[in-house]
């Protein structure tokens, strides 16, 4: 494969899917997005890096000789792209990947803007075929892996290429395949992740579930907040530094440390990385409305929360959800219920 630039009289006259380029990029474009955001924990970069691979594909068109499907050969660019954008770069974390012991709520709180947080994917901007592997847990898992080893653990486990297509796609051998990919299963099995560890679609119940959540934090009820988590519930919120692990020491987080009071945290469903998310708004200091504050993102244990992150300085219209809510908005009349996740 090369990705010399093709003169102007043979760009675009390849066959089949290569002879219409809009219509390609339609078709993978959100797949491929997913891609680089496994790769590289960031929506905005896997954008950059999926307008890399297509423009490269589009120089490289009249090269393309068939001996792989257009999907594979698009991978293969993408792959490519995401490594070479990797090199040198640090690994996204959430804050419990810090290697920093969880904190009290009585802490201080501290921001760094200087880390490069991983950051969460809207449900409509990918394709959650395998909900396991956009998970937050699995991305951030990902992040802890060398760049390599991560694009043969995807390949391998999520594209379900055999060790000999990724080995042709990294210019490497069948048998340096197998073995990073042996460690990079050491490395996620020591964090607890495999294919068996995804939730299921959200049972009836859990979404009740998800509406006493919302309800709660509505009427800032911390009391209810604390009996909807786990025991061992765990809370991260980038760009903050520090994480919160027990249902109790939560609520004390959340009832000393969230500026809003009751009627003032009103939260709309939506989704994220195929799990149950929400837009959580605070009402402004003048009263005028309801601003974004915060996209918390929910991992469910049965009928508990088990694991939020929540997101600051997420831009909310992307996960669909409204800029801003008005002075009146009230949850009782909006017909808001909780958020579903595919």
């Amino acid at each position: 494969m090369t990705t010399d630039e093709a003169s102007p009289t043979t760009k675009g006259t390849g066959t089949g899917e290569l002879a219409d380029f809009d219509t390609l990029t339609e078709r993978y474009q959100r797949e491929l997005l997913a891609h680089c955001y496994r790769m590289s924990g960031s929506v905005h970069e896997a954008e950059d890096l999926v307008q890399e691979t297509f423009l490269r594909a589009w120089k490289a068109s009249a090269d393309f000789q068939g001996r792989s499907s257009v999907r594979t050969w698009l991978y293969r660019i993408a792959t490519n792209v995401c490594l070479t954008n990797l090199e040198g770069r640090p690994r996204r974390p959430l804050p419990a990947g810090l290697g920093t012991p969880d904190q009290m709520a009585g802490d201080a709180l501290e921001q760094d803007h200087e880390i490069a947080w991983l950051e969460p994917v809207p449900d409509a901007a990918v394709v959650v075929a395998e909900r396991e592997s956009i998970r937050l847990a699995f991305v951030a898992a990902l992040q802890h892996l060398p760049a390599r080893q991560r694009a043969v653990l995807i390949l391998r486990d999520v594209l379900r290429w055999s060790a000999a297509e990724v080995a042709e796609a990294l210019e490497t051998t069948s048998a340096a395949v197998n073995s990073a990919l042996q460690r990079a299963h050491a490395q996620m099995n020591n964090r607890g992740l495999t294919e068996d560890t995804v939730e299921p679609a959200l049972t009836s119940g859990q979404q009740q579930l998800l509406e006493k959540y919302v309800d709660a934090f509505w009427r800032k009820d911390v009391d209810t907040i604390v009996q909807l988590l786990t025991a061992e519930a765990v809370w991260e919120m980038p760009p903050f530094t520090g994480w919160y692990v027990g249902a109790t020491n939560i609520g004390d987080l959340i009832g000393t440390q969230c500026p809003g009071g009751t009627f003032d945290m009103p939260m709309l469903a939506t989704s994220a990385n195929g799990q149950p998310a929400f837009g959580l708004y605070m009402r402004t200091q003048d009263g005028s409305g309801f601003e974004p504050f915060h996209l918390q993102v929910l991992e469910l244990d049965g009928d508990r929360v088990r694991h939020v992150r929540a997101f600051f300085n997420v831009d909310f219209t992307a996960f669909g959800l409204p800029a801003r809510l008005p002075a009146d908005y009230s949850p009782d009349h909006a017909g808001n219920g909780a958020g579903t996740s595919s």
